[in-house]
């Protein structure tokens, strides 16, 4: 299978961008990542890009996919860590992650915090992370619906974060087959909160290709934003082609 992939990001409204992606390939298997540097913490674009730059780095040399995604987390959060002693940022270096692993028909997401993987297949949503923030954890436990966490007013109050003071930060992965046709998207919180899924899902009746499809819907994220204090917003749009 062919992989069609196309990257976007802007700073917005914000002065700096926070967000950072990245792509690499090895003996056939693709890895895609994002992180949003945590904003009001001073160098979270700092933390951002140290965080991609260690997520690549370590796809490279692990044997094989499953080693990656066993140990991929605990890894970068002690590159993290140990930028943070040498600098005396302990309080500051922090960010999300969501990573996509594709080997062959089967794919793997890691995430921490509220940068998203989508999973789209046949007009439907497949698969999407779940945000490790306030918000998610009162749809988990049945106090508000799935469609207020836009609105909430806790909506950036995140539970975990790369560069969290601990050694080592609980994160989530879902596996899943993959087949001809499918679409993932990558996003940030700036990303997806003005993009609904319905949105996400819309393509051309003769299909289209990642970097058109990432380019409506980060105009839709710019359209549907206006007259609001845009964030910093970016995506990953990957494509599973014949």
């Amino acid at each position: 299978m062919k992989i069609e992939y196309s990257i976007f990001t802007d700073k917005g409204s914000r002065p700096i961008n926070e967000d950072f992606a990245g792509y690499i390939k090895k003996d056939g298997a693709y890895c895609f990542v994002l992180c949003d540097g945590l904003g009001g913490h001073g160098m979270g674009d700092r933390a951002s890009q140290l965080a991609v730059k260690a997520i690549k780095e370590y796809f490279m040399s692990c044997p094989g996919t499953a080693e990656f995604v066993s140990g991929v987390i605990d890894h970068t959060q002690s590159v993290i860590r140990s930028e943070q002693a040498k600098n005396g940022s302990s309080d500051k270096m922090k960010t999300t992650a969501v990573i996509l692993v594709i080997d062959g028909n089967r794919g793997e997401a890691v995430h921490v915090g509220d940068s998203r993987a989508y999973h789209f297949r046949d007009g439907r949503v497949l698969m999407h992370t779940r945000d490790h923030s306030i918000p998610q954890m009162l749809v988990l436990t049945g106090e508000i619906d799935e469609s207020m966490i836009r609105s909430h007013p806790d909506r950036n109050m995140l539970l975990r974060a790369l560069g969290d003071d601990r050694e080592q930060v609980k994160y989530d992965v879902s596996g899943f087959d993959i087949s001809e046709g499918d679409y993932f998207l990558l996003c940030s919180d700036g990303f997806w909160e003005p993009v609904t899924e319905d949105e996400m899902l819309l393509t051309d009746e003769d299909g289209e290709s990642a970097e058109k499809w990432i380019k409506r819907l980060s105009g839709l994220a710019y359209e549907n934003s206006s007259g609001k204090k845009m964030d910093n917003y970016t995506a990953v749009g990957v494509i599973v082609k014949g």
